[in-house]
């Protein structure tokens, strides 16, 4: 078997196939920026999971001290929801650009690719609404019998 060459001796190698093709050209850094979020979102997330971890698990009474009265206690502050709700919209957005990223890649049909995006996108955004809703609306007191030390307070 020959190898097909060009001028002189130099072998002339066939363009890569790939089954995706682009249907337009498009000008934008999308991809690039989403490259970029998900290095430093990535990054971020470390932080903000490792502190979670060492404030839940470490100080304290360790796991058997994470229940309903602790959370009550942390989301009392408002350093702890912005916390957690920047540890919920990071790691939710991080996700979402990693299964879309996933969809780009391994669909074949456009109309897959749009049902796949489209169901992403709408269980994301279910997911940060109830989420942020949990955090902001977060009553520990919400019945008169509690007993838990926050609700003595009030």
């Amino acid at each position: 078997m020959t190898m097909p060459t060009t001028s002189g001796s130099t072998p002339a190698l066939d363009a890569p196939r790939s089954p995706y093709r682009r249907t337009k050209a498009t000008r934008s850094n999308y991809e690039l920026y989403g490259w970029i979020f998900m290095r430093l979102s990535g990054v971020l997330l470390l932080v903000l999971v490792f502190g979670h971890l060492f404030v839940n698990l470490v100080t304290g009474q360790g796991i058997k001290g994470v229940d309903f009265a602790f959370v009550a206690g942390k989301w009392a502050s408002p350093f702890w929801q912005t916390w957690d709700l920047l540890m919920l919209w990071l790691a939710e957005i991080h996700g979402v650009n990693g299964v879309r990223t996933i969809i780009n890649d391994y669909t074949e049909k456009d109309s897959t690719r749009l049902i796949l995006k489209t169901l992403l996108a709408v269980s994301a955004i279910l997911v940060l609404v109830l989420g942020t809703l949990v955090i902001f609306t977060f009553d520990p007191c919400i019945d008169p019998a509690s007993t838990l030390s926050q609700c003595k307070a009030q």
